[in-house]
């Protein structure tokens, strides 16, 4: 257990821990990166397009494949040094055709599974499916970023996988994180939820958006709910954040002082909007609501900003 997992609210939540030591400083040394690529310790994070794979040994769900594993698995088409494990031993994440998937289906020990069920059913260790998520950004960012935005030539990948070099205008591009910011709206005992037409029946969440350029966290999250639910806000609290590898956002989780009540719900946006009381939220998230709302699955980092609001109220943004 390290000191961050002990004292960070982001470490409960899923995704955000990742034991690796990135050493970062050593990507640009070649003969490190294939040093530790031949060496016989290292391991590997597989994935068929944008799905895991994983081994399935003696009942139990495995990610790191070991270098006779990994290389069983025909034509690779990237491949990322994620980081180095507390033995020194080093982890790599290889990405395959998503037809792989298809090649492998006979296989009884081998089992494609997404990101998100994998989190769900609690397959791996939560630093695995840190490292799990990093590794499917980082590969998510090759793939959709082939070819250099500054002259259209197709670029390469360098620096142990975390960057692409364009060999004809030499400018250099890093793999892309969109923050966004999710966040409730605190009224007294009370706080904003909203629904989108693509939830599950009955559920709501925190309302959410994608920061803009030349703008502070706290006017996101001011702009963001007026722009929604028409509420105007005053103070904003930070409270956690979460990686999200779909494709590769940060969630700024935070709480905030409404100064308005009336609603007005962006259709565009939102399918509904409402205010839910404290002693709901904690209805809701005990999944015994009497009109069935229900809330967020720990996943995600809505579920710990409602958990936060449900514990203490409106103190959350005292």
């Amino acid at each position: 257990m390290t000191l961050h997992t002990l004292f960070d609210r982001s470490a409960a939540i899923g995704y955000s821990v990742n034991p690796l030591d990135r050493v970062s400083g050593q990507r640009e040394d070649t003969d490190f990166i294939a040093e530790k690529l031949a060496h016989s310790s290292s391991r590997f994070l597989a994935f068929a397009g944008d799905t895991p794979l994983l081994r399935l040994q003696e009942g139990a769900h495995e990610a790191l494949f070991n270098r006779e594993e990994i290389e069983s698995f025909k034509d690779s088409r990237q491949s990322v040094f994620l980081g180095v494990q507390p033995d020194g031993s080093a982890v790599f994440a290889w990405a395959f055709d998503k037809a792989l998937t298809d090649e492998l289906a006979w296989r009884s020990d081998i089992e494609a599974v997404d990101l998100r069920a994998l989190a769900m059913r609690g397959l791996v260790a939560p630093g695995i499916l840190g490292e799990l998520a990093t590794a499917k950004e980082v590969l998510d960012w090759h793939q959709r970023h082939r070819f250099c935005a500054n002259c259209g030539h197709e670029a390469r990948a360098t620096s142990g996988g975390w960057r692409r070099d364009c060999p004809n205008c030499s400018t250099q591009h890093f793999p892309r994180v969109d923050p966004v910011v999710i966040m409730l709206a605190i009224d007294g005992d009370r706080c904003l939820m909203g629904r989108q037409t693509r939830f599950p029946e009955k559920m709501y969440s925190a309302l959410a958006g994608f920061l803009e350029p030349g703008e502070t966290i706290e006017d996101a999250v001011r702009r963001e709910i007026h722009e929604e639910s028409g509420i105007a806000c005053s103070h904003v609290r930070y409270f956690a954040s979460q990686p999200w590898p779909f494709p590769s956002s940060l969630m700024i989780g935070c709480f905030a002082r409404a100064v308005a009540a009336d609603i007005t719900v962006d259709i565009k946006e939102l399918e509904d909007a409402r205010w839910f009381t404290q002693a709901e939220v904690i209805e809701m998230l005990a999944e015994n609501h009497p009109e069935g709302f229900n809330a967020p699955k720990p996943l995600a980092i809505a579920h710990h900003l409602l958990k936060e609001f449900a514990e203490k109220g409106g103190t959350v943004v005292a």
